[in-house]
């Protein structure tokens, strides 16, 4: 009782102390971690009496705003290179954009880190990605405190300052920075949105998701969206919506943060047809005749410099004209979808906009949207990609099912992203593209500042170097809030971007943002002072034989000729800085991911678990790494009660686009392997018996070399009788689906054709144990 006695104490003085809200373990055994927002005891201002005619009351102080001070949007679109919107010179119709930047600033300068969870950890914290331990991504951290996902509480984000300054905090879309070991439905949720600042959340945790049939989390609970039918857009504007609406309706003084973060224009690109419709025969021409008629514009409108020249194409891109009528048909599509995509995304924020003039607060409402978290996407391959790139096919193969596949593209039976072509024309006019860290394609993306209330100059353009750790404390000083030496319990360390708010009124002010580093997966890059040396690193060599280059931004904006030989002594200056810069914020050690010595299993901490329970009680489980390890032999048994004319799913992991499922249908037992490009079926040679049954279908694996190539076999049993098999190929070894895992049922989109979802089992399945290759030998005997 004593030492439970002096346990509470200590709480009470840390708190008292200034520890804010969170308590950290003080002795084995005791209170671990409280977590809450930052709210220190105040000194009790009032006068205790006896009764209540005899106290003067008095409550603590509630943290308030400043006056009038402005809600504020942050918007992140996703994949959207410099030379795509309208607003900067694109051929894809963004009004609400242009009508923003119309009415406030268009930054032509600005940076980000050139792929996605980087760029979102550096905008969120104003802090270098590396320094916040985001290098990379959670799912490729390796132990190192530039790469290991867990970004430090000690770097307060954006939602957490805001918060501690009388703001409603708000998400909604995509995230990708909870680490992979705690994004399960068990936590813990301190890297959550919720945990890092947003008082409500509504989207999805991974890179990507399906924009007809999202995996979506409201705050730290799966949410199953209505099968009504509406895009993944469409309901996170509802839902930003509603949390406006809400906040307002209880105190339209207090003013609010959204981070709108959609999953435009990242693959897969799905849209309804009425919207990619509206482009048809607008790409006809091709990419080249994309980025000279683009340049024009850009020119026109003042976002690039007058004289502005295309550098060549990038490398293994072809000539528009030398290519078939059906590859110009094929390529045309997908660059009228992904159009579609990006317009349809304009259309859901200006509504978000439009309700936020409803309330009368548009005017004292500060947006800054950033078009894209890196340069345009080369990850949709030479000839785009359908379904799936199958690395079984050769590229003519996929060209020639693409051709086959071509209605598919944008609808929910498609998950695609377009040729490397458009990738290169929507970067116009810069070269290279998404993950280059080295180039202006990679990491130069438009940014639009809109602020009404703070900007006297309506359309202007801004040309001082800017980057994305610099919004954070350029929303600071814009809204009057001030950075508390500690929140939640953690002192924190420096800003690391530089306000902006000097810009806005002064065009012609020089820049202050005058060093940036940059790295992605071993392409690397220094600027200092309009000089900018870079390394386009190839995957699986030395880094130290990479290839450095030197550019003279203020002569050469877009990189097109390599002063490297002619000015050695400046590319060692920047060299030496690069370094200087890589062990001050944690670049080192440089990684592309093809060393042997990464093991991301780690990760998952899912390697040492061979055997694993499902309950039907918790039909759907999500954000679990996957049971089934790719390459590896694997069983999964179902303990079920059949009665007469029982059917439906048993177990479902993954879904239309990869996954495994158990099911009985016709009275059989079946299990459906879908490789994303392929599907097959197992079917039993027998009626599933009533009763209480046991039912089995085992994977064994034998290494294999090629896709295509023989890798065993898969089998079914009942009552471990075998009752079907058939040989497998290496590719039907390699299911990593870890979104959808369901037992009972098959939810989101589904693993068979052989069914509709969710084809709930009619009869009782009690428990599906997964087994890996150690444990099998004990459940299977010599059978």
């Amino acid at each position: 009782m004593k030492k439970r006695t002096y346990q509470c104490r200590r709480i009470r003085s840390a708190i008292q102390a200034g520890a804010y809200g969170i308590v950290l373990t003080l002795t084995a055994g005791s209170i671990s971690i409280l977590h809450a927002q930052h709210d220190p005891v105040q000194p009790y201002k009032g006068k205790a009496g006896r009764n209540l005619n005899e106290t003067q009351q008095w409550w603590p102080e509630k943290t308030k705003a400043p006056q009038d001070a402005p809600n504020v949007v942050w918007i992140l679109l996703d994949d959207v290179g410099f030379g795509a919107i309208s607003t900067f010179g694109g051929l894809i119709k963004t009004p609400t954009l242009d009508s923003l930047a119309n009415n406030g600033l268009r930054y032509t300068n600005f940076h980000t880190t050139a792929i996605c969870s980087p760029t979102r950890a550096a905008l969120l914290t104003g802090r270098n990605s590396h320094s916040v331990h985001m290098g990379l991504f959670p799912n490729t951290a390796i132990g190192a405190p530039g790469y290991d996902g867990y970004m430090p509480f000690e770097k307060a984000t954006i939602a957490e300052i805001l918060r501690e300054n009388g703001y409603n905090t708000y998400a909604v879309g995509k995230w990708h920075l909870t680490p992979l070991s705690d994004a399960t439905a068990l936590g813990p949720f301190n890297r959550w949105p919720t945990g890092r600042g947003f008082d409500h959340y509504y989207g999805f945790l991974g890179g990507s998701t399906d924009q007809w049939h999202p995996t979506v989390w409201e705050d730290t609970r799966k949410a199953e969206p209505a099968a009504d039918g509406k895009h993944f857009n469409t309901r996170i504007a509802d839902k930003a919506i509603g949390y406006i609406a809400e906040q307002k309706s209880v105190d339209a003084s207090k003013p609010f943060f959204l981070y709108f973060a959609p999953g435009a224009g990242h693959a897969p690109h799905q849209v309804a047809k009425e919207w990619s419709d509206k482009y048809k025969g607008k790409f006809d021409g091709g990419w080249d005749k994309y980025r000279e008629e683009v340049l024009a514009r850009q020119i026109a409108l003042g976002v690039v410099p007058k004289g502005t020249v295309l550098p060549p194409r990038n490398p293994g891109i072809k000539d528009w004209n030398t290519l078939s009528a059906d590859e110009k048909k094929l390529y045309a599509r997908f660059m009228e979808v992904y159009a579609g995509f990006v317009s349809q995304t304009d259309y859901e924020i200006s509504r978000v906009i439009n309700f936020i003039k409803k309330t009368g607060q548009l005017d004292n409402t500060l947006i800054i949207v950033s078009v894209g978290d890196n340069g345009a996407s080369k990850e949709g391959t030479f000839v785009g990609v359908v379904n799936t790139n199958d690395p079984a096919q050769t590229e003519e193969q996929r060209l020639q099912q693409n051709i086959a596949d071509i209605n598919l593209i944008g609808t929910e039976a498609s998950r695609p992203n377009y040729p490397l072509g458009w990738a290169m024309a929507a970067n116009t006019p810069f070269k290279y593209w998404k993950q280059d860290a080295n180039s202006e394609g990679g990491t130069r993306n438009p940014l639009i500042v809109f602020y009404p209330k703070g900007i006297k100059e309506k359309g202007g353009i801004r040309n001082q170097y800017t980057h994305l750790i610099d919004i954070l404390p350029t929303t600071i000083e814009l809204t009057g809030a001030r950075i508390p030496s500690i929140i939640n319990g953690y002192r924190q360390e420096p800003i690391e971007g530089t306000s902006l708010a000097f810009s806005l009124n002064n065009p012609q002010s020089p820049s202050r943002h005058i060093i940036q580093h940059y790295e992605i997966m071993g392409s690397r890059a220094i600027y200092k002072d309009g000089w900018k040396a870079g390394t386009l690193h190839k995957k699986g060599e030395d880094f130290s034989q990479d290839k450095w280059e030197l550019y003279n931004l203020n002569e050469d904006f877009n990189e097109r000729f390599d002063l490297a030989e002619k000015n050695p002594e400046k590319l060692k200056e920047l060299r030496d800085l690069f370094d200087s810069e890589a062990a001050k914020y944690n670049i080192y050690p440089l990684k592309d991911g093809t060393e042997k010595q990464l093991d991301y299993s780690i990760l998952y901490q899912r390697n040492k678990i061979n055997k694993t329970i499902f309950y039907p009680e918790a039909s759907e489980v999500f954000g679990i790494s996957s049971p089934i390890i790719p390459y590896r032999s694997y069983t999964i048994t179902a303990d079920a009660e059949i009665g007469k004319g029982s059917e439906g799913v048993l177990f479902a992991l993954g879904g239309r686009f990869g996954g495994v499922s158990l099911f009985i249908k016709d009275g059989k037992l079946q299990a459906a392997n879908n490789t994303g490009a392929k599907l097959t079926h197992l079917v039993s040679n027998k009626a599933v018996p009533v009763g209480n049954v046991t039912l089995k279908y085992v994977l064994t694996y034998k290494e294999a070399k090629e896709p295509n190539d023989p890798a065993g076999t898969q089998e079914l049993y009942i009552n471990d009788v075998k009752v079907a098999e058939a040989p497998i190929v290496k590719a039907q070894a390699n299911i990593r689906a870890t979104d959808e895992i369901n037992v009972g049922k098959d939810y989101i989109t589904q693993v068979s054709d052989r069914y509709k979802g969710p084809f709930t089992f009619t009869g009782k399945v009690n428990r599906v144990v997964v087994e890996n290759a150690e444990e099998q030998a004990l459940s299977l005997g010599s059978k």
